[in-house]
């Protein structure tokens, strides 16, 4: 089942942090990670790899938890398909599968973490607050590349 945006608005509630979409065939973890994570941020689910890549076309994801071991599109196929369609999105890998060659091979196709289930929950907390930072990182570094470029430009132009 796909949630929509969960962000509480106005009535003085904090402001979420940022946006992540979990995304689990399994509903046992998928609802666990929705109630650890919902305090601090958007949270958007899918069930499958397919319903994950339509979401992602819909709406502004900045970090994916994603289990490996799905029906139809494994995980695999969808991290390949979120780096290609959405390269600044961080992927953390959360499954069974806890193997070393499939961590390897998961970070070989883009994601940022790898957690194994059964997770433990403070991990999961500081691999997710720790994906937004690499990924805020990686958004001040692109905006000053931007603007060295920008500054060339200009500077050609004289």
């Amino acid at each position: 089942m796909m949630e929509g945006n969960e962000t509480e608005r106005g009535g003085g509630k904090m402001a979420k942090e940022g946006c992540i979409l979990i995304v689990d065939d399994e509903a046992g973890p998928r609802e666990s990670l929705k109630m650890v994570l919902k305090p601090h941020y958007e949270i958007h689910t899918a069930s499958n790899g397919q319903e994950a890549l339509d979401l992602l076309g819909k709406e502004k994801i900045d970090v994916v938890t994603l289990d490996l071991k799905m029906p139809g599109l494994s995980g695999f196929d969808v991290l390949k398909e979120i780096k290609k369609m959405k390269a600044e999105i961080e992927v953390v890998i959360i499954t069974s599968q806890g193997t070393l060659p499939a961590a390897r091979e998961a970070i070989h196709y883009g994601a940022g973490d790898f957690i194994t289930k059964p997770f433990n929950i403070v991990d999961v907390i500081n691999i997710i607050s720790k994906a937004f930072e690499r990924r805020n990182y990686k958004k001040k570094i692109q905006g000053l590349i931007k603007e060295i470029k920008d500054l060339g430009a200009k500077g050609e132009k004289k």
